[in-house]
């Protein structure tokens, strides 16, 4: 089974206990509304390749990891399009949940997907109750205080902090959680895979920064400008356009290279070059080059 194919079956069977008999249907439709259909998955698709190149033995148990790791993706979205934050009217080419379900409902999927992420987890753990533990670490780290997602949003509020340490908090956090706990999830040491999930969490915040400046709204499936609008720092309004473009290249060659030796290091390669070229905005390239 193909990877995407395993990430919304996986995806599925979790959000189906939304619309269960009982639940309240605003909320359940709010929520499917927030996970499908879906972006490019990469986090998930992130972990799963990981988790192969170590040896996955139990491909439940990683469909889970990366499963939890997308329903947090998509709760951090939420919250990030309401209007105390973005105040966003569009993600992934269709109206923000508070746009189309209210802001009340919007808080409540949020913290609905938060929970079921460790739902999820806390149910397929039961094959593996020994690498349970590190999965829930390493999964809640990257959403939590310090240096989570939380965290991330949370410097938004601040007068003043470090570039450097909201994209971590705020993008790349998420991205080392998938490349580690797929690690986890095969039963091998998540250390060496670190660097890659940090290389690519900033590549992405960076080409994140460079489509607000000059990406297509329709295109990219959300508003353009925010950050400019919002008063946020940024990699493009930090270095410029052209420096942000060379920062990009940079980061990508710095994820191939911290892949660690292994049998799947082919197969994740083709994963990092594909997701670049993808978010590399190339007749941009072209015109600052």
């Amino acid at each position: 089974m193909d990877a995407m194919t395993r990430i919304e079956q996986s995806l599925g069977v979790a959000v189906a206990c939304a619309e269960a008999p009982g639940a309240p249907p605003g909320l359940g439709a709010a929520i499917k509304h927030a996970v499908f259909p879906g972006g490019a998955r990469v986090r998930p698709r992130l972990c799963l390749a990981v988790a192969r190149a170590c040896g996955e033995e139990d491909p439940e148990v990683t469909d889970a990891a990366a499963a939890a790791i997308e329903l947090l993706h998509c709760a951090s979205l939420v919250h990030d399009d309401l209007p105390c934050f973005d105040d966003a009217t569009t993600r992934r080419g269709k109206p923000s949940v508070h746009c189309a379900f209210g802001e009340r409902l919007a808080v409540l999927t949020g913290d609905a997907l938060i929970v079921m992420s460790f739902e999820t987890l806390g149910r397929a753990g039961q094959r593996a109750p020994a690498r349970l533990p590190q999965l829930l670490v390493t999964i809640s780290r990257s959403v939590g205080m310090p240096t989570g997602i939380v965290a991330g949003q949370a410097w938004e509020c601040e007068s003043g902090f470090s570039l450097a340490e909201y994209q971590r908090a705020k993008t790349g956090a998420l991205f080392t959680a998938a490349t580690m706990a797929g690690a986890v999830s095969a039963g091998s040491d998540p250390s060496p895979w670190r660097g890659l999930g940090d290389c690519l969490g900033e590549a992405y915040q960076v080409a994140d920064d460079i489509r607000d400046v000059c990406g297509d709204a329709q295109e990219i499936g959300k508003p353009t400008g925010r950050d400019e609008a919002l008063g946020r720092p940024s990699a493009v309004g930090q270095v410029g356009l052209a420096g942000a473009v060379a920062r990009l290249e940079r980061l990508v060659a710095g994820a191939l290279d911290a892949i660690p030796a292994c049998a799947g290091a082919p197969e994740l390669r083709k994963l990092v070059l594909a997701e670049a070229d993808r978010l590399r905005p190339r007749r941009l390239v072209r015109r600052v080059a």
